[in-house]
C-alpha cells in the first residue's frame, strides 16, 4: 500500500509467517521506509494546497568521495515528474560540492527524501572505501569480500558498490550480477577441514571445478604456509594459477615476512607464475607493504563493508522559482558544469 497521509501507516500489514526484517522493492517504492516527518509534511502541505509547489533541491556532503546510488535514485523516481541532475555513477566529487539536483513539484519527491539519501550515503561509503584500496593496490587485481559483514538484502548493493569505486571483482553472487560481470571466489576453509587436507581438496577441485575458473587455493589451513604452497604447486604445477593467505589474528595474520617467504620459496623451486593473494585485514595502509613482499592479489572484506555512511544533505534552494535557504546555506540552487541530466 503506497502511502498518502499519515493515517495510512496504521493499515500497513505484515504477512504473517516467515518474513525477512528488510524491506522489500515494493514496500520502498511505497515510501514505508521514509522518516514519519515527511509524510506529516505531506498532509500538511495538502491541507495548505501547496503540496505541489515547484521546489529545487541540493544534495550534498561535506567530506568527499565517490559518488554510487545514483542509479537507484533514478529508479525510486522514475514515475515521477521530476527532473535530475548528478555526477555520473562513479565519479568522485569535493567536500561541500553538489552531487545532485531535483526539480519539481514536493510531492513527486519529498516524501522520498530519507530514502534517497540513504541509498546515496551507503552505496558512495562502499564505493569511497573500495577506491582508497585499489589506489594502493594500482594494477594488482582487487575483490571485494564483504557481503559476510553486512545485512543479505543490502550485500549486493555494497559489493556492486564497491565495483563501481574500483574494485575488480566481488564474491558475491547477486551483486556481481547487478555490477555486470561474474562473481568470483574458489572454496572456503571449510571443505579443506571437511576434506581433511588441503591438497587433497586442491586436487578434487582441479577435477571438478570448471576449467575456466581460476585454481587459487587457501593454504593456511593446517599446516605451514609455505609448507602447503609447495605441496599444491608440486602437484598442480602450471594449472595453479595462485595461493591464497588468510591466517587469522591469532596466528599473527598475514604478515610481511609471511609473504615474501612464500614468494622466496615459490620462485626457488621454479613456480614463478604462481600469484599470491592475500586476504583478511586488508587495507589501504597495509596493501603497498604487502606488494613489496610479494603480494599479487587483495581480498578486501571488512575495510569496504565497514565504511561509515557519507552524510548527505538535501536542501531546498528554490521555492516557485525564487532563490531560498535555510540560515547558513546560500540561496538559489549551485551551478554544477559537472552534472548531467538523467531524468
Amino acid at each position: 500500500m503506497a502511502l498518502d497521509r499519515t493515517e495510512d501507516v496504521r493499515n500497513i500489514s505484515i504477512t504473517p509467517g516467515r518474513r525477512f526484517f528488510s524491506a522489500t522493492h515494493e514496500e520502498i517504492l511505497q515510501a514505508h521506509t521514509t522518516d514519519i516527518y515527511f509524510l506529516r509534511t505531506r498532509n500538511i502541505l495538502a491541507h495548505l494546497g501547496r503540496l505541489d509547489t515547484p521546489v529545487a533541491a541540493d544534495i550534498f556532503n561535506r567530506a568527499g568521495g565517490v559518488l554510487c546510488g545514483v542509479e537507484e535514485v533514478g529508479n525510486l523516481l522514475r514515475d515521477q515528474d521530476v527532473e535530475i541532475y548528478s555526477l555520473a555513477e562513479g565519479e568522485c566529487f569535493e567536500p561541500g560540492e553538489v552531487v545532485m539536483s531535483i526539480r519539481g513539484p514536493y510531492g513527486a519527491f519529498g516524501l522520498y527524501e530519507t530514502t534517497l539519501l540513504g541509498m546515496l550515503a551507503s552505496s558512495s561509503a562502499w564505493a569511497t572505501a573500495a577506491a582508497r584500496c585499489k589506489q594502493a593496490a594500482g594494477h594488482k587485481p582487487l575483490l571485494c569480500f564483504g557481503a559476510r559483514h553486512v545485512h543479505p538484502a543490502v550485500a549486493p548493493v555494497m559489493e556492486r558498490a564497491a565495483i563501481i569505486g574500483g574494485a575488480d571483482g566481488c564474491s558475491c553472487i547477486l551483486g556481481a550480477v547487478l555490477a555486470g560481470t561474474t562473481p568470483t571466489g574458489t572454496v572456503p576453509h571449510a571443505a579443506i577441514i571437511i576434506t581433511g587436507d588441503t591438497l587433497e581438496l586442491a586436487q578434487a577441485f582441479d577435477r571438478v571445478v570448471e576449467p575456466d575458473v581460476t585454481r587459487l587455493i587457501l593454504v593456511d589451513t593446517f599446516k605451514d604456509e609455505a609448507e602447503e604452497t609447495l605441496r599444491v604447486a608440486r602437484a598442480l604445477k602450471q594449472r595453479l594459477h595462485g595461493v591464497r593467505l588468510d591466517t587469522p589474528s591469532e596466528r599473527g595474520g598475514v604478515t610481511f615476512d609471511l609473504v615474501r617467504e612464500v614468494r622466496c620459496r615459490l620462485d626457488l623451486e621454479g613456480f614463478e607464475h604462481v600469484k599470491i593473494a592475500v586476504s583478511g585485514g586488508v587495507n589501504p595502509e597495509r596493501i603497498p607493504g604487502l606488494i613489496q613482499a610479494g603480494a599479487d592479489m587483495f581480498g578486501v572484506g571488512s575495510y569496504i563493508s565497514d565504511a561509515k555512511p557519507l552524510d548527505m544533505t538535501m536542501d531546498i534552494k528554490e521555492v516557485d522559482g525564487k532563490p531560498i535557504a535555510k540560515r547558513g546555506r546560500l540561496p538559489g540552487c549551485a551551478k554544477n558544469p559537472r552534472h548531467k541530466k538523467i531524468k
